[in-house]
C-alpha cells in the first residue's frame, strides 16, 4: 500500500538537494547526486556516485542512496511513498532498482541521451509489465545538473 504524499517541497527543492549531494561524489566520479525523501519531505539518505572511489560498478549515487534509505524506512527495502531526486537521469541498473524498491516518485534534472532509462535511450520505469511504476518528472533544474557534468568533463578530459 502506497503511502500518500504529504511534503510540502517542491519538485526544484528536491533537485536542490540532490544538487547539493553531487558534492559528495568522489574527485575522480562524475558528480551526479541522490537524495531520498520520506513522504513528509524529511531526509532518508543521499550520496554522490562513488564508483571510481569504491571501485563498485554499482556504486552509482542512486544505488548507494536506496541502499541507506532501506536501512532506515519500510520494512527493510520496500520504499513506498518516497521520492527519489538524483540529477542525472537513471541508468538501467538504477531504474531497475527504482521500480524494485517501489519509490513512488522519480524527480530528476538532465537527461542521459546514451545511457538514461527513464525516457531517453530506454523507458525502465513505465514498462507496463512491471507491477510497479513509479511516477516520473525529468528536467527539472536540468541546466543546473549539466553544467555540473560539462565543468566535470571540462577538467577531466
Amino acid at each position: 500500500m502506497s503511502t500518500p504524499f504529504r511534503s510540502s517541497l517542491s519538485d526544484a527543492d528536491y533537485l536542490g538537494a540532490a544538487i547539493d549531494a553531487a558534492g559528495l561524489a568522489g574527485h575522480d566520479d562524475v558528480p551526479v547526486g541522490a537524495v531520498v525523501f520520506a513522504p513528509d519531505g524529511s531526509i532518508l539518505a543521499r550520496a554522490g556516485n562513488a564508483r571510481e572511489q569504491l571501485g563498485d560498478p554499482t556504486a552509482h549515487a542512486e544505488i548507494l542512496a536506496l541502499r541507506e534509505a532501506a536501512r532506515v524506512y519500510g520494512d527493510g527495502w520496500r520504499l513506498e511513498g518516497t521520492t527519489l531526486a538524483v540529477t542525472l537521469e537513471p541508468c538501467t541498473m538504477c531504474a531497475g532498482a527504482i521500480v524494485l524498491a517501489r519509490v513512488a516518485r522519480l524527480v530528476f534534472g538532465a537527461w542521459e541521451p546514451k545511457t538514461g532509462a527513464v525516457g531517453s535511450l530506454w523507458d525502465v520505469v513505465r514498462d507496463r509489465r512491471l507491477t510497479h511504476r513509479p511516477h516520473v518528472r525529468g528536467g527539472v533544474r536540468e541546466a543546473e545538473c549539466v553544467a555540473l557534468l560539462d565543468a566535470f568533463f571540462a577538467q577531466h578530459r
